[in-house]
């Protein structure tokens, strides 16, 4: 997550690193104090980001070991968890160490600054869930999170000993994410792999995007069912980028349907009913932490999908 920050910041003052040489000022700046581009763009209009003592405009391309002084805006605290009762979350599963959810659209995981919607982790509480207290104050638990437009299945821990255990299998790549997407067109071939690295747009601080020096990603896919005008695909993650599923069918100009900020048809997503992207968080299957017993759990498809697809077979 970005951090949030106010008036009243810290003075940083460093070398360009070599890794950063041909930047531009505004990206170099959110990769080195783990700012959005857009809060870096609004320091360096404001005159906070100084390359060898001047200021210098978010085009500047920076060079390395040119010095920077950067003025920045003292850290916001973190949004707190407030208890909200959400309408449609559904706890498929609970025991001490994990409770599993089917997530409605239009709830996000946690807390995060701007969201002043319901949140899963705020869910969770107002039924009386102890969540762990590992992790960020805000997201104490999550250890994986789905779009707020995106529905289905999501795991949160209980104890410490969950929150280590599935942090672990999450990042060892030990857990089996299988998502249902309806992408436009058919994409050829009908089974394969998509191995393109993500990373945050270089222009839209809200979208991402395959870069080539982003982060490795890799999603494997098989059409389940194919319509005139879409495709029904099984899609099981390999990695956990943000937004990955949707970023790569876009590159691949096949985006999900009703994804209208990947590039989806507006006219087709109407004529479907759609107001959100069709992908849904279909099954997650891991190690218990305690146990170490396989487990796996399912998520129907709800109304809003459902209909879509029975009008694509219409």
């Amino acid at each position: 997550m970005t951090a949030a920050f106010a008036a009243g910041g810290d003075h940083r003052s460093l070398p360009v690193p070599d890794g950063l040489d041909g930047m531009r000022l505004d990206q170099a700046v959110s990769r080195l104090f783990g700012l959005s581009r857009t809060a870096a763009a609004a320091l360096v209009d404001a005159g906070d980001a100084l390359v060898d003592g001047a200021a210098r405009q978010n085009s500047h391309k920076v060079k390395a070991g040119s010095w920077l002084e950067v003025t920045l805006p003292a850290p916001v605290a973190p949004p707190t968890v407030v208890p909200q009762a959400v309408p449609g979350l559904t706890v498929v599963y609970a025991d001490d160490d994990i409770v599993v959810v089917d997530k409605p659209v239009g709830v996000a995981a946690h807390p995060s600054p701007g969201w002043t919607g319901p949140t899963v982790i705020g869910g969770l509480a107002a039924i009386g869930h102890r969540i762990s207290t590992s992790g960020a104050a805000e997201r104490q638990g999550v250890v994986h999170r789905l779009d707020v437009g995106t529905t289905g299945i999501m795991a949160v821990a209980k104890s410490e000993q969950a929150y280590t255990a599935l942090k672990r299998a999450f990042k060892y790549r030990e857990v089996e994410k299988r998502y249902h997407a309806v992408v436009q067109g058919h994409p050829d071939p009908s089974r394969g792999t998509i191995d393109a690295p993500i990373d945050r747009h270089p222009h839209h601080d809200y979208r991402w995007a395959v870069v080539s020096d982003g982060k490795p990603s890799i999603t494997h896919y098989d059409t389940i069912e194919a319509f005139p005008s879409a495709s029904l695909l099984d899609v099981r993650l390999e990695t956990g980028r943000t937004h990955q599923i949707r970023v790569h069918f876009s590159t691949l100009r096949h985006p999900c349907v009703g994804d209208l900020t990947y590039g989806a048809d507006p006219t087709l997503s109407a004529r479907l009913e759609l107001r959100r992207q069709w992908l849904h968080a279909r099954s997650l299957t891991f190690a218990h932490p305690r146990t170490g017993d396989d487990v796996t759990f399912v998520s129907e498809y709800p109304d809003d999908l459902a209909r879509a697809l029975t009008l694509l077979r219409d």
